[in-house]
């Protein structure tokens, strides 16, 4: 058996005669269980809610969306629909013209986007399943349905015939007019639904049939802003991708659900980076701890430590043997640490403990890549302290 190592484990679980080692060292030990566990039990917490905050979006966003890559508009014909859904891994697509416009209800304005679809859209997502009071529009009419937001903004609801809703956008063009609307193209609309999805959706968005929107803001037969695409549950995004890109070369730009979401990622990735490095110095605080356990127990082997050195064993080998005993014990501290977090997280994903509302258990979501992520901080940061305090050892303090 290697003796440095035989001499650590000896030193680490065995009970020193001084009841002060004693009690250092469980708590340097129990410093780092409570750091890695409550590091781990918190990456868990934001990879849960970043599912959480990807589920909800699946409700209106696709899979993927191709936007032009120059302008707000294409030219989508029957020949491209059908290359598209030639691609394997592509279930369903949907056409969409996407455009700022105002809303008018009675004596107040708003600007929206209007959100022109087709009749597959609901193919494509469940924005249907999000529809809180009234119903989805009809293909081919001048219903809308309108986000919670809007509605309380305009003071108006579902089949509000007493509060005409009139939308409004700019005509394209130059020159005078001859009078206010040659200015503008307007529609009387219907509102017959309204959504609850988000705060941005809900305060901004409004859904129409395609034609309504075609009509509204005069675009040609087969112009387009988007096309919204759900793929099978066993699709190769990256090789539909690439497809995409064989066969409509440049012409569009693609985006999944999370570039889609970017700010909103960009954010839980940034606090998910900022706690981790909080975390971490909490880690670092308490293998203070460690290092201070450590050389309490080398001053209290001094004795034995000057037996083996007259017996021929060299500094660096005595150096090993604290190394590492301070490795051992932050590595056997972080995997409990690990499994008591494993086993927390657990527990609130089955059992549902901690609740956010009374119908909604705080997310979290178990990721072993967390699991490694925690794993190599605490054993790289543990090697550092375990050879900071090992350094301690000379000849001089042997032979004291």
């Amino acid at each position: 058996m290697n003796f440095p190592l035989y001499i650590a484990k000896r030193y680490l679980f065995s009970k020193s005669s001084n009841n002060a080692i004693n009690i250092m060292t469980l708590i340097a030990s129990g410093g780092v269980i409570i750091a890695s566990a409550a590091l781990f039990i918190v990456l868990s917490v934001f990879a849960g809610l970043k599912d959480y905050s990807l589920n909800f979006s699946t409700f209106v966003d696709p899979d993927l969306k191709l936007i032009p890559s120059e302008g707000k508009s294409f030219q989508w014909s029957e020949n491209d629909h059908t290359s598209l859904l030639k691609i394997e891994g592509i279930e369903a697509s949907s056409e969409i013209i996407e455009e700022r416009i105002f809303i008018k209800s009675e004596n107040k304005n708003l600007i929206a986007t209007l959100k022109g679809v087709d009749k597959n859209y609901q193919n494509v997502t469940s924005i249907d399943s999000m529809v809180t009071k009234g119903n989805w529009i009809t293909p081919n009419s001048n219903e809308v349905v309108s986000g919670w937001g809007i509605s309380n903004n305009l003071s108006f609801g579902v089949l509000d015939y007493l509060k005409p809703l009139s939308f409004y956008v700019p005509k394209v063009g130059k020159g005078q007019a001859t009078s206010i609307q040659g200015y503008y193209n307007s529609v009387y609309v219907n509102n017959v639904g309204l959504f609850d999805i988000n705060e941005q959706y809900n305060n901004n968005y409004v859904f129409s049939d395609i034609e309504l929107a075609k009509q509204l803001l005069s675009y040609k037969e087969n112009q387009r802003s988007a096309i919204e695409i759900k793929l099978n549950p066993d699709a190769n995004e990256d090789l539909i991708r690439s497809q995409i890109e064989t066969a409509f070369g440049d012409k569009f730009s693609i985006k999944n659900r999370a570039e889609l979401n970017d700010a909103l990622f960009k954010m839980l990735n940034t606090e998910n980076l900022a706690i981790y490095l909080i975390f971490t110095l909490v880690i670092i605080i308490a293998l203070f701890n460690v290092i201070g356990a450590i050389i309490m127990m080398i001053l209290d082997k001094k004795k034995s430590l000057n037996t083996l050195y007259y017996l021929g064993t060299e500094t660096k080998t005595i150096k090993s043997i604290f190394f590492l005993q301070g490795s051992l014990m932050t590595v056997v501290s972080g995997l409990i640490g690990v499994t008591l977090g494993l086993l927390i997280v657990f527990t609130q994903q089955s059992f549902e403990f901690v609740m956010l509302t009374p119908d909604l258990a705080y997310p979290v979501r178990i990721n072993f890549f967390n699991v490694l992520i925690v794993l190599v901080t605490i054993f790289g940061l543990g090697i550092v302290a375990s050879k900071i305090a090992s350094q301690r050892i000379t000849p001089s303090l042997i032979n004291s």
